[in-house]
């Protein structure tokens, strides 16, 4: 059974909203975000800050000074290599997305009540 003018456009308008609701979402969630460089450079020193200590722990043969030394390199590895936290904003109840389906289904309700 073919879909009638009304349907048919209603089914269009579903599907533009469902593509332009699933672009939004790829660039808000699957986008990679820019590196970080102050962050890489901080980590890279507090690495090689802690590589330094962890020399000076072995050298002076005191086992607190290259754990010290041991953690601050670690630090600044994982501080270097985390990607940045995206900044978004939640999408509100109110959304244009929202008021698209409520519209919607205040029509599918109302077309099955004429018919």
């Amino acid at each position: 059974m073919p879909l009638s003018e009304h349907e048919q456009r209603l089914l269009d308008e579903m599907e533009r909203s469902l593509y332009h609701g699933e672009a939004d979402d790829v660039t808000t969630v699957g986008g990679r975000a820019r590196p970080n460089y102050t962050a890489i450079a901080l980590g890279v020193v507090a690495g090689v800050a802690g590589i330094a200590l962890l020399l000076v722990g072995v050298i002076t043969r005191l086992p607190v000074v290259g754990l010290v030394g041991f953690v601050v390199m670690f630090a600044g590895a994982l501080f270097a290599i985390t990607p940045p936290r995206a900044l978004t904003v939640p999408r509100q109840a109110g959304s244009r997305r929202s008021r698209l389906m409520e519209s919607l289904n205040e029509r599918w309700e109302r077309r099955d009540d004429e018919g």
